[in-house]
């Protein structure tokens, strides 16, 4: 098998049964920036790339998706990230709801980060890991 050269043109038609035809699942559990900021990466990468996507947050990774999200472990981090050229959690966030990444933030998890009755980010779900499952089913999933 042959692949590309990096900046050559992809061929786009790929056969439904690829792994780029499924779901990409991302479960975020560690509220780490670091760990926030990869699972937008991975996210929003694979969005790009016409892959439907779902990022399923629970427990302390919940932080990422709530409207303010700066208490997530060593928030200054994002500064540091942007200083570099690097699109930051606001940024990458903002991309995901434009590119579809369906967003969902586990009520349990919620409740188990002391976060329930905290806002969320604009176009996040509230939902159950039965929801996220099923969401994708035959996908890859990714845990952060």
């Amino acid at each position: 098998m042959t692949l590309p050269l990096i900046g050559q043109p992809r061929n786009r038609s790929v056969p439904s049964d690829t792994l780029a035809s499924k779901v990409l699942g991302v479960v975020l559990i560690s509220g780490t920036h670091e760990r926030a900021h990869y699972a937008f990466v991975m996210a929003t990468g694979a969005a790009a790339i016409g892959r439907d996507v779902v990022l399923f947050a629970t427990n302390e990774g919940c932080r990422a998706l709530l409207e303010d999200w700066s208490s997530l472990d060593q928030p200054g981090r994002d500064a540091a990230i942007r200083a570099r050229g690097v699109a930051g959690i606001a940024e990458l966030r903002e991309a995901a709801g434009e590119l579809g990444v369906r967003m969902l933030v586990c009520e349990a998890g919620l409740r188990m980060a002391g976060l329930d009755g905290v806002r969320l980010a604009a176009g996040v779900q509230i939902a159950g890991v039965a929801t996220f499952l099923e969401a994708t089913s035959c996908g890859q999933l990714v845990t952060l």
